[in-house]
């Protein structure tokens, strides 16, 4: 069972997915958002299916898929969390893990077109788990129990313009945060169905060429930690969302620097989190 938002922008329906049938969620949620979650969404939800009370969602095969979550009251992110990709950018391994805030407008569906921003030279790619918060989380005491509070995980793709990032004032969130710069899906796969979230694959291929292929197991700071450590400086709530670092193969550490241009194709995946695909177009 996995969850999704199908429809234009601004006008989703909530949908359970399973066995390859869509099933609609109206019937108990307007959406797939931070209340859904808090009030125990995913379990109603599981439960109507099994009931069979839920009606088949038709045509859903021909209409958009949306970010699977409602805009996130904010998007964490964390920099430099595979050993691999900060060996590739010359960094060094960070002691604590690395926080900056990405806008939650740039949250956009899995096949929607990422738009290069206007005076870019530099825009980039980076597959991420994506892990969406289902419990509040307030200075969490150890990572021990801080996986309690994860509602799902998700294809996350990080889109970030090198230069408004590294160049332009010494911090990250500008080029982090332009427009459809956080494509997320295609669903969102509750936590219990994901044994172990360090021992997913990732992969990236841009224009059919390999680009990225890592493993959460090569993360410096694990899911439960990076969840545990936000929470001391931040509180979490129920759909916020955690972008938790990439690994090796990015444009910025290969030795051409092959940045994305208008017409490019970005291909990610995560092990049984599913496959998202997007055009590159100029804003």
């Amino acid at each position: 069972m996995n969850l999704a938002r199908l429809g234009e922008p601004g006008r989703e329906v909530p949908v359970l997915t399973s066995e390859g049938v869509t099933y609609d969620l109206r019937s108990i949620t307007l959406d797939i958002d931070g209340a859904f979650l808090a009030a125990g969404g995913i379990d109603r939800a599981r439960q109507a299916a099994a009931a069979g009370s839920l009606p088949e969602l038709e045509g859903a095969a021909g209409v958009r898929v949306g970010a699977p979550i409602a805009r996130p009251g904010k998007v964490v992110c964390i920099g430099l969390n595979y050993r691999d990709h900060a060996a590739e950018t010359g960094a060094q391994i960070p002691a604590e893990p690395v926080i900056f805030m990405k806008d939650p407008s740039t949250v956009v569906g899995p096949f929607d077109t990422v738009l290069v921003p206007r005076g870019s030279t530099k825009t980039d790619w980076e597959v991420e788990l994506g892990v969406v918060i289902g419990r509040t989380a307030r200075y969490l005491e150890s990572p021990a129990n801080a996986l309690a509070h994860v509602a799902g995980y998700a294809v996350s793709h990080d889109v970030s313009e090198r230069e408004f990032q590294l160049e332009r004032g010494g911090q990250w969130d500008k080029g982090k945060s332009c427009e459809t710069f956080n494509p997320l899906g295609p669903v969102l796969v509750p936590a219990d169905q994901v044994a172990d979230p360090q021992m997913l694959r990732l992969r990236t291929l841009v224009n059919g060429v390999a680009r990225q292929d890592g493993s959460t197991s090569d993360m410096v700071f694990s899911v439960a930690h990076l969840i545990w450590y936000v929470s001391q400086f931040m509180v979490l709530h129920p759909g916020d969302l955690i972008n938790t670092g990439t690994p090796a193969g990015v444009a910025l550490g290969l030795p051409d620097h092959p940045y994305l241009r208008a017409g490019d194709v970005v291909e990610l995946e995560i092990s049984g989190l599913g496959q998202a695909r997007q055009e590159v177009a100029q804003a």
